[in-house]
């Protein structure tokens, strides 16, 4: 869960144990890949408000908050996994701004709450439930997208000694903003102190360890720095009147309360009037970066954090959160582009801001900006969008301008398809929010070093996974909290098990409306067959069909479906398995007579597949007929084992 300032999400993360994703590995390139997670957008809910709501009233963020999480949780996670199946719930920037005493609180509730009332693995409350720091946010950030755009290196890449270089992780909530970043090598030497060391661990027990810098402002989320931007126009007003304070981030004609609440003009006390005058919203924002504050530990970029210097001819980076819905997600269906340009976004902007507010409300309503662009929406797009370019451009210092050509070393073909054509112009600067099904999450890093830690290493005196300082600081090192074990031999019937819970899961997952159509069609079945007469007329019409016209009977039932999900079922090897060591003697297979209407070959096969795959045969002799589909399974004899490829 990741409880944020606005509100907690669940994901629920599934991936395949360390044996059978072994087994399905099928050279030494996929065995030096990383655990490979899968989700789906029903895994994934977000209820609000914040979990910090809750810091006077702890007692009902259980029943009122926690438990429908759960339930959505439960409801997708096997039963007999549950127990298994690990959680963490780790609070971010709204937690953070409580005071200690309230935090240790709230996170006791919380995991008292989780234990009581669910059966989920969770082990040790420190570990599973806690409030992170900006910076280990940032860090599980910049590994979810290095994993999920493929920038972390190949087994290729190791043995030229060449690799492409990771990518940057911008993030930017209501709370904070974060940055991380793998510097260059001539930085990397120079603040080889200021790093942080990721260690990750990949199928075939071989480590790999990145060096990554990363920072956190607190205060620079976009509704803190709103906050922020308020109380400076107020200070500025105390020489003025302060009944009505214009506001030029606010489109002209919106009057708003000190708060942000819309109010009419008959408004008694303080209120924000708009104006409307984007370039003077950009130039009132900038001073919010604080990029005037002492520098101690140079060099800097904001508020007087020391970050190295970024290297904008190797380093590219990617925003999430607030870089996404701002600036790509709310001019989407009017830039008809997947990039980000500045100038174009500037002006898609400049534009907006500057209609009347009862031009923008009707807009909206006419869906001009999209069916998820609203009122709400529309109200604070001028500020959001003058702080993100601020923070962007002026503040991490991204160029402007774009680049004319695609850079060496970013040629993966997930960017390719990620961004179409325009990959060949990309800019040092993307937002993006996912890839393939899976959203650009922090807590898709939290969960890759879970399964990571999972997989036992190469050698006796491997290093454990996670997250620590780059100097080796004793005890400051943060394992990924899970254990490897010995690994169990993977065995073939896993697969039938694994593919029937699938099936199990989607036949659970069916709409609403599939439910509907599948009762509707037994309905009609029936209604046609509730006369005897017609129910006799139908099945001698099928008898004569299946007589002249049907089909080799190891093409029909349930195994010819199946086959879609199994694999082909066309070649089934029989191996003799001799008991007390006798020599091979002749065996013979009983003849059987077939009744086309006794059993249909569906039934006959699956009986064959519940005895784990073994039967017996009469003994004898052996003659193998080949035209004989079936052998009398009744028989005494020798184990037949089959083997179904």
């Amino acid at each position: 869960m990741d409880a944020g300032s606005s509100g907690t999400r669940v994901h629920v993360y599934r991936w395949l144990n360390t044996s059978r994703a072994r087994y399905d590995a099928k050279n030494e390139i996929q065995l030096n890949q990383l655990p490979q997670l899968h989700t789906k957008p029903g895994y994934s809910k977000k209820i609000k408000p914040g979990v910090s709501s809750f810091a006077d009233r702890i007692t009902d963020i259980g029943p009122e908050h926690l438990q429908s999480l759960l339930d959505h949780a439960l409801s997708i996670v096997p039963e007999n996994q549950v127990k298994d199946t690990p959680f963490f719930l780790m609070a971010t920037a709204g937690v953070r701004l409580l005071e200690a005493t309230k935090q240790k609180a709230l996170i006791n509730e919380i995991c008292s709450y989780t234990k009581t009332h669910s059966d989920f693995y969770l082990s040790n409350c420190q570990l599973h439930v806690q409030v992170i720091s900006g910076e280990t946010e940032g860090l599980y950030g910049w590994i979810a997208a290095n994993y999920l755009l493929k920038g972390f290196k190949t087994l290729d890449q190791e043995t030229s000694g060449q690799r492409n270089h990771t990518y940057g992780f911008l993030d930017m909530g209501g709370a904070s903003a974060q940055i991380a970043f793998e510097p260059n090598a001539t930085e990397t030497e120079k603040h080889a102190n200021d790093l942080n060391l990721i260690r990750l661990r990949t199928l075939n027990g071989k480590m790999s360890e990145y060096k990554v810098f990363t920072a956190t402002w607190l205060g620079f989320g976009v509704n803190q720095a709103r906050q922020r931007y308020v109380k400076s126009l107020m200070d500025e007003s105390y020489t003025k009147d302060a009944h009505e304070l214009l506001d030029p981030c606010l489109p002209s004609g919106l009057k708003t309360s000190i708060d942000g609440i819309p109010v009419s003009d008959t408004h008694q006390g303080s209120a924000l009037v708009g104006t409307g005058l984007f370039d003077e919203c950009l130039r009132k924002t900038y001073p919010l970066l604080d990029k005037d504050a002492p520098c101690v530990d140079q060099p800097c970029l904001l508020h007087g954090q020391h970050v190295p210097v970024i290297d904008w001819n190797i380093n590219q980076f990617v925003g999430v959160s607030e870089y996404w819905y701002t600036l790509h997600a709310v001019f989407e269906t009017v830039s008809k582009s997947e990039k980000y340009n500045f100038n174009l976004y500037q002006q898609l902007v400049r534009d907006f801001c500057s209609e009347e507010w009862e031009d923008i409300i009707s807009n909206v309503q006419e869906k001009k900006w999209g069916y998820d662009f609203d009122v709400k929406t529309a109200q604070g797009l001028c500020f959001k969008a003058s702080w993100l370019m601020s923070v962007l451009h002026d503040g991490i210092g991204v160029p402007r301008n774009s680049l004319s050509e695609l850079r060496p070393g970013f040629n993966d073909p997930t960017i390719l398809t990620l961004y179409g054509n325009d990959a060949r112009s990309l800019d040092p600067f993307q937002p993006i929010n996912k890839i393939g099904n899976m959203e650009v999450s922090w807590t898709v890093g939290k969960m890759l070093l879970y399964a990571a830690g999972q997989i036992p290493p190469s050698d006796s005196q491997g290093l454990p996974v996670g997250i620590g300082p780059n100097n080796g600081e004793p005890g400051s090192f943060q394992e990924a909290g899970s254990n490897f074990e010995v690994i169990p031999e993977f065995k073939d019937e896993d697969s039938w098990t694994e593919a029937a819970e699938e099936l199990a899961e989607k036949a659970h997952s069916r709409s609403t409306h599939g439910i509907i159509l599948f009762l509707l069609f037994f309905l009609i079945i029936g209604y046609i067959f509730r006369k005897r007469d017609r129910r006799l007329r139908i099945s001698r019409i099928v008898r004569r069909t299946r007589r002249s016209s049907s089909p080799p009977r190891g093409n029909r039932g349930f195994f010819c479906a199946s086959s879609k999900y199994f694999g082909p079922l066309s070649v089934i090897n029989y191996d003799k398995i001799l008991d007390d060591e006798e020599v091979s003697a002749d065996f013979e297979l009983g003849d059987a007579e077939i009744d086309d209407n006794e059993h249909s070959d569906s039934s006959r096969r699956s009986r064959i597949g519940r005895t784990s795959g073994r039967a017996t045969s009469k003994a004898n002799g052996i003659k193998m007929d080949p035209t004989n589909h079936y052998f009398d399974g009744s028989s005494a004899g020798p184990r037949v084992r089959i083997e179904i490829n």
